[in-house]
């Protein structure tokens, strides 16, 4: 009997300790979970800093690794971390066979990322919006007529973006090029290719779209001008790009657009 009483007494004692044992080691999985979640937070942050204001896609690039590793299944890392491997890939040489393949990697890295943004988060526009883009770097790399699939598959892509987010300009800017682009084959050749779409009218009023959603950002106007200019729309070409030498610094490539457009300016100026 006072065995018996002794064993209840010290069982007692041991789930005392324990539950108090557990409460701050709870407590501590919890800081450190939210430590974590804070941490990730200022690095992505960080990324988006150097991304877009500073121009330092490399920094960026190591700011949103490091989170990754924080997070490896964290939509916002990952169609980010896409970004930034077009953003650096877009600017690597490409004079040899050896360069234009590190390019490519560059490209495909892309790719692989946005994907798994979209498994991580499939209603996220943005995860479609960067497999659209990538997608069509490596359809211009490899050639348009050589990557009918792809064109095909940006064009799906940022249909779905736009059906998940209609406010995303992006989706609607790559759209727009998209049809441009396929538009520089005559539609009679495209036809039988499955490509048949592509239209002008439809570039023009993606161009627009992105245009009005971000008015500040001088690729989408650049571009916008030139298919104005491919329709022999010279007037609203023009006003594009007059608007273009007020705008502010958004993208790294924006003095040399900005130099481009002055240039297309002068050249359309009594059309």
């Amino acid at each position: 009997m006072e065995d018996h009483s002794l064993k209840q007494t010290s069982n007692s004692l041991l789930l005392i300790l324990a539950f108090g044992f557990l409460v701050p080691v709870t407590s501590m999985v919890a800081a450190l979970t939210t430590d974590d979640s804070t941490h990730v937070s200022q690095l992505i942050a960080q990324g988006n800093e150097f991304s877009e204001k500073v121009f330092d896609n490399q920094k960026a690039l190591e700011k949103y690794s490091e989170a990754l590793a924080l997070s490896p299944n964290d939509y916002e890392i990952l169609w980010r971390l896409s970004r930034t491997y077009v953003d650096i890939g877009e600017h690597l040489p490409k004079n040899t066979d050896a360069e234009k393949q590190k390019q490519l990697e560059w490209y495909e890295k892309s790719l692989d990322f946005a994907k798994k943004a979209i498994v991580a988060n499939p209603k996220g526009a943005m995860g479609y919006t960067r497999e659209a883009i990538a997608n069509g770097r490596i359809a211009l790399f490899r050639g348009i007529w050589e990557s009918l699939d792809l064109v095909k598959q940006t064009k799906a892509d940022c249909e779905k973006a736009i059906t998940l987010d209609s406010t995303g300009p992006g989706a609607y800017y790559v759209l727009g090029r998209t049809n441009a682009k396929v538009c520089e084959k005559p539609k009679f050749i495209r036809w039988p290719l499955g490509i048949g779409w592509a239209n002008m009218d439809d570039a023009v009023k993606n161009y627009e779209k992105a245009v009005e959603l971000r008015p500040s950002f001088i690729m989408y106007r650049l571009d916008c001008a030139r298919a104005y200019i491919e329709m022999d729309e010279y007037k609203k070409a023009r006003g594009h790009l007059m608007k273009i030498a007020s705008l502010p610094k958004e993208d790294e490539d924006d003095d040399v657009f900005r130099k481009e457009a002055t240039e297309l300016l002068e050249k359309i100026k009594d059309e």
